[in-house]
Formats: C-alpha cells, sequence, structure tokens
C-alpha cells in the first residue's frame, strides 16, 4: 500500500488498520442508513474485525480524512475486493461501497477516494475497476460521470441470500473431495 497522499483539497487517504475497526463500522452504517437500508445493516465491530483484519481478510478499506478546528475527521471511506476477469484473464478491482459523510460532501473526497482506488488497480496491474450504484443516487452518478465512468446498462446485478440461497444450495450437494 502506498504512503498516504494529501490532495489541494487537504484530503489525506490511508488504509484502514484493525484499530479502525469500531470507525468502519459506523461508517457502513452511516452508508445503510443513506441508502434506506439501516434495517438490513447486521455489520458488527467483531465481524468487521474479523473480516476485514483477521487471518485471511476479504476485503480492504481506505479512509479518507481532513483536519478540522477539532483535529482530525474521518470523512469517508471505500470498501473493495479484488474479483476476476475471465476474458482478460487477470484479476480487476471491484469497489463494493464508497460513502461520504453528508457534512464533507462537495469536496473532493468522493473523487479522492475513487483516484487512489485507480491509482492501487493500474499499480495492481488490474484489467479494470468497477462498481455498482443504486439508480436513485444522482449525487453519486454526477461524480462517476464526472470521472469518465462508462454506464454498463446491459448488465443486471441479481442477488441470492437468506432462504433463497440456502434452498439453491440444498439443490446441488457437493461432492466429497477426492484428495
Amino acid at each position: 500500500m502506498s504512503v498516504p497522499l494529501p490532495s489541494p483539497s487537504g484530503v489525506r487517504v490511508r488504509p484502514a488498520t484493525a484499530a479502525d475497526a469500531a470507525l468502519v463500522t459506523r461508517l457502513i452504517h452511516a452508508l445503510a442508513e443513506y441508502e434506506r437500508l439501516a434495517h438490513a445493516c447486521r455489520a458488527t465491530e467483531a465481524a468487521v474485525r474479523e473480516s476485514l483484519f483477521g487471518a485471511v481478510p476479504q476485503a480492504e478499506v481506505l479512509i479518507a480524512e481532513l483536519d478540522t478546528a477539532d483535529g482530525v475527521a474521518a470523512a469517508g471511506f471505500a470498501l473493495y475486493f479484488h474479483g476476476y476477469s475471465t476474458f482478460e484473464a487477470r484479476r480487476g478491482l471491484y469497489l463494493e461501497d464508497l460513502f461520504v459523510e453528508p457534512a464533507w460532501r462537495g469536496r473532493g473526497i468522493g473523487r479522492r477516494l475513487l483516484a487512489e482506488l485507480a491509482r492501487l488497480a493500474v499499480a495492481r496491474g488490474c484489467a479494470r475497476f468497477e462498481w455498482s450504484v443504486l439508480r436513485w443516487n444522482e449525487l453519486a452518478l454526477g461524480l462517476y460521470d464526472r470521472v469518465g465512468a462508462t454506464r454498463m446498462e446491459e448488465w443486471v446485478t441479481c442477488r441470492l441470500e437468506g432462504e433463497r440461497l440456502a434452498a439453491l444450495a440444498a439443490e446441488a450437494p457437493i461432492p466429497p473431495s477426492s484428495a
């Protein structure tokens, strides 16, 4: 990971550490509230600590900070992981969530997080950098348009979870390993 780089707006982006588990959890819950999905957010500090900073991290997080009169403020975060492109035969970087606290919006923080993720994708040899956005989130869509992102209108996100995931899993038993 790189050394955090200051931007002209004074925003610094740094990788999250295990010491940030409570902060990351708070930001996840703030994102859920913003997306009108607080009822579906089950992230706990313990789960965040284990899944992001445990023995086998499932994703990585960048924290955006800036100096205020009261000290350093965590202004937002980006949670990302690597996927794989079969057509490119290379990994890609997938942005799961990007969130900037409402009080800090309009200061280039979202763009700064995107730029750092793009830099990471290039440095890591990724074929692409992708994410999804809610159709109603005009603020985010505007930012993504301004940075030159292409809207992949022909792709539809599908999801299985809960009982439906369990039901499909029950239909296709995995054969025992021959190892």
